[in-house]
């Protein structure tokens, strides 16, 4: 028995969780989110909490029972309390400010990208060097992070870059001096 797949996710006060055949529809205060789940896992609504049970003893059915425990699981904390990630920019003269639905960014490219935000996230800027990025989907938040942080790596001699707040970067040596 999978352990994760085996947890009750509990459903607090104000949270709604629709089940139909196959698909699940969780709504709460900050939004609503569905998913639909294959054949090999049943999902039901006991008592106030949702149970994920698979179907057979296979390694698919065992590999998808903790997978949609874990993906309800996050629908749930979603529309509660939602999910977040920091990115900080280091460089001297860089920065990110939000205008019109886009992130701007001067990253010391010779052009400056603009990064559309995508429907059902919201991107912030509260420091000219800080960009937070927030949902209700946790798949979209950190996709969304790593698209931003790919527009410019941190790079290993400086540590310059677009990076999550609690990342660290390994650092190399330069080069050394001639002899």
């Amino acid at each position: 028995m999978s352990r994760i797949g085996k947890i009750p996710i509990d459903i607090p006060t104000g949270v709604k969780a629709e089940i139909k055949k196959n698909r699940i529809q969780i709504q709460g205060p900050k939004g609503s989110l569905s998913l639909e789940h294959n054949e090999y896992v049943k999902v039901e609504n006991v008592s106030n909490q949702i149970l994920v049970t698979r179907q057979g003893e296979t390694r698919t059915h065992r590999a998808a029972h903790g997978l949609y425990q874990r993906l309800i699981s996050n629908m749930v904390i979603g529309v509660t309390k939602g999910f977040k990630k920091e990115l900080e920019i280091v460089g001297v003269g860089y920065r990110a400010q939000v205008k019109e639905g886009a992130l701007n960014l001067q990253v010391g490219l010779s052009h400056q990208p603009h990064y559309k935000i995508p429907e059902g996230i919201t991107i912030s800027a509260p420091k000219p060097t800080q960009i937070v990025v927030e949902g209700i989907d946790k798949q979209k938040v950190g996709q969304t992070a790593a698209e931003i942080r790919k527009i410019r790596p941190p790079e290993p001699y400086k540590g310059k870059g677009i990076r999550y707040s609690n990342e660290r970067i390994r650092r190399k040596v330069g080069k050394t001096g001639a002899k």
